[in-house]
C-alpha cells in the first residue's frame, strides 16, 4: 500500500479512515494567510509571486496536517493566458476584459507565459512537501471558465452566458474548445512539474439543463480527461460538477474521471447507490456545518463516512471553506476523522 493515503484512495484503495483535504484550505480563514496577503498586496500579487504562493499552499499543512496540499492559484489563470486581462477589485470579485459577449475570441492574443509563475509554484511546493502528502493541482472546467470569459465577471445564474450559448452555439463552442485545449496543456504542465492528482472545478455546472450539461460539461471534460490521460495515464483526475444533482451518474460514467467530488446538496446514501460501483468519491460536508462545530459537526462527519464505508472516500467539504470558519472547528474535524482510524 502506498504511503500516500490520499493518492491511494484516488486510485481505488479504501483506508481505515478517509484521507482529507479541504477546498480553499489555503485562504482567508487563516491568520497567517491574511498576514502574508497584507504584506504582498492583492490576490493576484500572491498568485504571481511563486515564493508567496508556495508558502500559502503549505500553510494549512503545517497547521492541520491534511493528507493533501492544493495548489494556491485561481481558475481564471487560463483565460488570462488566453489573452484576457484579469483583475480582482476590492469587494468586486474577478473581472476579465474584454468580455467575449462583446468581442470575438479571435481578437485575443494568447499570453501563455502568464502561467509560468504557477508552474514555478508547483516546483517549489513539490520540493518542500512532506512525502506522505499528496499534491493536488487543478483547473476550472470549460463551462465555468467560459461563464467568466463571456460575461467578464461572475454571476449567480450565468444568464448572459446561457443566452450567448443559445444564440450562437457555434461561437460558444469555439470558446469551449479553446479553453479545453489550453486546460489540457495547463494540467499536463502542472503534472510535469510535480502535482500527483488534479481536480476539475465546474462550480456553475448546476445552472444547465440535461442537454446543455451533456454538451457544455460532460463532453469538454471528457476531452480534457482523455487529453491529460494520454500524457499522464496514471495521474488521478477528480471531477467536481457542483450542482449536478441527478446528472452526476452520467458525468461519472461518461467523462472518464477517476473520482467524483460531491457538493453539500447531494445525499451521500443516494450517491453511493447511484454512482458506478467502487469509483472513489470526495466530499461532502456542508461548509456551514464546519462553522457551527460541536456535536452537530461530529454527527454530520459520521453520517458521511458511514454512507461511503464500502467505497474509497476522500473527506472534504461540499465546496470551499468559508472565511469566518473558526480554526478550532477545523481542528475538531481533523481530530474526529483521525480518531476513527484507531
Amino acid at each position: 500500500m502506498t504511503t500516500k493515503p490520499l493518492l491511494a484512495t484516488l486510485k481505488g484503495e479504501r483506508q481505515p479512515a478517509p484521507p482529507m483535504w479541504l477546498m480553499r484550505q489555503a485562504g482567508r480563514y487563516l491568520p497567517e494567510y491574511r498576514a502574508l496577503r497584507a504584506e504582498k498586496g492583492g490576490f493576484l500579487d500572491l498568485v504571481n509571486d511563486s515564493d508567496a504562493a508556495a508558502e500559502v499552499t503549505l500553510q494549512p499543512l503545517r497547521r492541520f496536517g491534511f493528507d493533501g496540499a492544493i495548489l494556491f492559484s485561481d481558475i481564471l489563470m487560463v483565460p488570462s493566458a488566453m489573452g484576457q486581462f484579469l483583475t480582482f477589485g476590492a469587494g468586486e470579485g474577478p473581472q476579465l476584459s474584454p468580455p467575449l459577449i462583446d468581442h470575438a475570441l479571435v481578437q485575443l492574443a494568447a499570453v501563455p507565459e502568464r502561467l509560468d509563475p504557477v508552474y514555478a509554484t508547483v516546483r517549489k511546493v513539490k520540493a518542500a512537501l512532506d512525502p506522505k502528502v499528496t499534491f493536488l493541482g487543478f483547473a476550472g472546467s470549460p463551462w465555468t471558465v467560459a461563464t467568466y470569459m463571456v460575461a467578464g465577471h461572475g454571476s449567480r445564474d450565468q444568464v448572459e452566458t446561457r443566452r450567448y450559448a443559445d444564440r450562437d452555439p457555434g461561437a460558444f463552442a469555439a470558446i469551449i474548445d479553446a479553453i479545453t485545449t489550453m486546460t489540457i496543456e495547463y494540467l499536463g504542465r502542472q503534472i510535469d512539474d510535480g502535482v500527483e492528482a488534479v481536480q476539475l472545478f465546474d462550480s456553475w455546472a448546476g445552472s444547465l439543463s440535461p442537454a446543455q450539461f451533456e454538451r457544455w460539461v460532460i463532453e469538454p471534460n471528457a476531452r480534457i480527461i482523455a487529453g491529460v490521460k494520454a500524457r499522464h495515464p496514471d495521474t488521478p483526475i477528480i471531477g467536481f460538477p457542483k450542482g449536478a444533482g441527478g446528472k452526476l451518474g452520467a458525468y461519472a460514467r461518461e467523462t472518464g474521471a477517476d473520482a467524483i467530488g460531491l457538493d453539500e446538496t447531494v445525499d451521500p446514501a443516494w450517491a453511493h447507490a447511484s454512482l458506478p460501483k467502487d469509483i472513489p468519491v470526495q466530499g461532502n460536508l456542508d461548509p456551514l456545518a464546519l462553522i457551527v462545530g460541536g456535536e452537530a459537526l461530529n454527527a454530520q462527519i459520521d453520517s458521511i463516512i458511514a454512507a461511503f464505508a464500502d467505497r474509497p472516500h476522500v473527506f472534504n467539504l461540499g465546496h470551499g471553506i468559508q472565511q469566518d470558519t473558526p480554526i478550532a472547528h477545523v481542528e475538531q474535524l481533523v481530530a474526529h476523522i483521525r480518531s476513527r482510524a484507531r
